[in-house]
C-alpha cells in the first residue's frame, strides 16, 4: 500500500497544468498528508481514542518576478481551478522580488522519488492494530504504586502511531516524495509525598519504528524520576559548573542555529553575523546538521523547497563555517546555497585537556563519554534536567532561563533543585564548553548528548 495514491498523483499533476493556463511561470506544488492514531489513558481508564487524517496541497507561484504561497484542504478539481486561478491572480498583487526563484537545477533533490529512501518508514504500521495499542496502554498503567514515603496519585499515558507522506512536484518537472512512520509512548504522572508535597515527571519515547519504544520502560523512567525529584533544597545562587541532559540541551543549541540563519544574518537579526571564517567559540564545539543519515531521526533527502539536503558542517573546532541558506537569501546575499535549516544537528564528542579529571583514560581507551562520565569529569556543579522558561536574544545573544534538576558532588548526583535561573550570552557560554558526549539518545530529530559548561551563573 503507497502512502501517496494514483490518484494523489494525478491531482497534483493536474494542479500544474492548470497553473500553466493560467499564465504561471514556475510552480511548486506540494501535497501534505498525515494519518494519526492516538489513545490516551487517564488513571488506568480509557480517556479517548482519536483517529485523524489530513491532507492538504499548497502552491508557491513564481510569475514574473511575484511570488506568493497559497495552501488549501478542499482538493476537488473544480474548487481547485478557481482557487489556482485566484492565486494566480492575487500574486500579481505582491510587490516583485526577482530573488524569489525555484531553486536552481543543479541544487534539485533527484534521489527521493519512491519516498523511502530516508530509511524511516517501518512496513508494518499499516498491520498495527488496536488491541496492540491498548496492549502498550495497559503495560504502562502503574496501578497503585506507592513506596515508604511517596504514593501515585494520577497519571496520564498516550500511545500514538502515525505516518507522513510529502509530495512535491515543479513545474520544470521534478518529483520527489517523503515516506515515514512514527510510533510514540509517553508518560505524564504525579505522586504525593507523605508531607503533601506533589512532584510531577513526563517521559517519552518515540521512533519511526514499531520496535524502537518501549512502553512498560517508559511508564517507568517516568516513575522514577518523580521520585528522584522529592525534597527539593534551596540552593544559594554563584558561580558553578554546568552539566546539561541531552534530552533538553537543544534548548542552548537552537539559539545558535537561528543565529546561524542567512536570513536572520541579512535581516541583522543575529548574534553571528560577520562571524564565517571567523574563531568564535570553544574549540570543543563542532556542529553539523546529518540529515542524510539513513534510517536516522530527521533524516530527509530534500527540504521544502525540493532541494537537496546535505550533510553540513556548520562549525569546526569553534569556527563558523557555514550558514543555513535557502534560494532567496542565496540570490540577496551572495552565499552558496546550502541547506535551508537545520533538521539533525550532531555534535562532535570532545572533553577539555585542562578542565577535569580521567580524560587520559579516555583517548587511550577510545571510550564513549556518558552522563555518569562527564558528571565524574566535572566533579562538582548543577545537574540540569529541565528548562522552566525563559528566552534567549537573537540578536545579542543574551539569555535567560528556569532551570530545575540535581545537585552533584564527587561525580554523583545529590539532592534536586528547583527554581533557579541561569543568564548570559550564547557566545560566552559555549566559549565556557568543557566536555560533549556521545549518549545520544535517537528519539526526535534533535536529540544531543550530555553537555558540560564551566563558570555559569546561577541565580537562586
Amino acid at each position: 500500500m503507497e502512502l501517496v495514491d494514483k490518484d494523489e498523483m494525478e491531482l497534483a499533476e493536474f494542479c500544474l497544468k492548470e497553473a500553466r493556463k493560467q499564465g504561471v511561470e514556475g510552480l511548486l506544488v506540494t501535497l501534505n498528508k498525515g494519518i494519526s492514531d492516538t489513545c490516551i489513558m487517564r488513571d488506568g481508564i480509557m480517556d479517548s481514542i482519536q483517529h485523524r487524517m489530513d491532507r492538504n496541497l499548497t502552491f508557491n507561484l513564481y510569475s514574473r518576478g511575484h511570488y506568493g504561497s497559497f495552501s488549501t484542504n478542499r482538493l476537488s478539481r473544480e474548487e481547485l481551478v478557481r482557487f489556482i486561478a485566484k492565486a494566480a491572480r492575487t500574486v500579481e498583487l505582491m510587490e516583485p522580488d526577482n530573488c524569489r526563484q525555484l531553486p536552481p537545477e543543479e541544487c534539485m533533490a533527484t534521489d527521493a522519488t519512491r519516498g523511502y529512501e530516508a530509511g524511516l518508514w517501518d512496513g508494518s504500521y499499516y498491520e498495527t492494530t488496536g488491541d496492540e495499542r491498548l496492549s502498550g496502554l495497559r503495560e504502562m498503567h502503574q496501578g497503585k504504586a506507592a513506596g515508604d514515603n511517596w504514593e501515585l496519585i494520577s497519571e496520564e499515558n498516550e500511545y500514538s502511531d502515525y505516518a507522513v507522506a510529502t509530495l512535491l512536484l515543479d513545474s520544470r518537472g521534478y518529483k520527489m516524495m517523503h515516506f515515514e512512520s512514527g510510533f510514540s509512548c509517553s508518560s505524564n504522572l504525579t505522586i504525593i509525598s507523605d508531607t503533601g508535597e506533589r512532584f510531577s515527571s513526563y517521559w517519552w519515547e518515540i521512533s519511526a519504528f514499531k520496535d524502537g519504544i518501549n512502553p512498560r520502560r517508559c511508564a517507568e523512567v517516568a516513575l522514577t524520576k518523580a521520585i528522584e525529584s522529592m525534597g527539593p533544597e534551596k540552593i544559594k545562587g554563584g558561580t558553578m559548573t554546568m552539566v546539561v541532559d541531552g534530552n533538553i540541551a537543544s534548548r542552548l543549541l537552537s539559539p545558535i542555529s537561528d543565529a546561524l540563519s542567512c536570513m536572520s544574518i541579512q535581516q541583522n537579526m543575529s548574534f553571528l553575523r560577520d562571524s564565517k571564517g571567523r574563531q568564535i567559540f570553544s574549540e570543543g564545539l563542532s556542529l553539523s546538521d546529518m540529515p542524510r543519515q539513513k534510517g536516522r531521526s530527521g533524516a530527509k533527502w530534500f527540504d521544502q523547497s525540493g532541494a537537496a539536503t546535505l550533510d553540513l558542517p556548520l562549525i569546526e573546532k569553534g569556527v563558523v563555517v557555514n550558514y543555513f541558506t535557502n534560494t532567496w537569501a542565496s540570490n540577496k546575499t551572495g552565499e552558496m546555497r546550502t541547506n535551508a535549516d537545520m533538521s539533525r544537528p550532531v555534535l562532535k564528542k570532545w572533553v577539555s585537556p585542562t578542565f577535569g579529571k580521567g580524560i587520559s583514560v579516555w583517548q587511550s581507551e577510545g571510550k564513549s563519554v556518558s552522563l555518569a562520565d562527564i558528571l565524574d569529569y566535572c566533579g562538582d556543579g548543577m545537574y540540569v534536567t529541565d528548562f522552566n522558561g525563559g528566552n534567549c536574544n537573537g540578536v545579542t545573544g543574551d539569555f535567560s532561563f528556569g532551570v530545575s534538576g540535581f545537585v552533584f558532588r564527587d561525580g554523583k548526583p545529590g539532592k534536586p533543585f528547583r527554581e533557579m535561573l541561569i543568564t548570559g550570552n550564547m557566545i560566552e557560554l559555549w566559549n565556557r564548553l568543557v566536555a560533549v558526549g556521545d549518549d545520544v539518545r535517537d528519539c526526535g530529530a534533535w536529540r544531543l548528548p550530555t553537555i558540560a559548561f564551566r563558570d555559569v551563573v546561577f541565580r537562586g
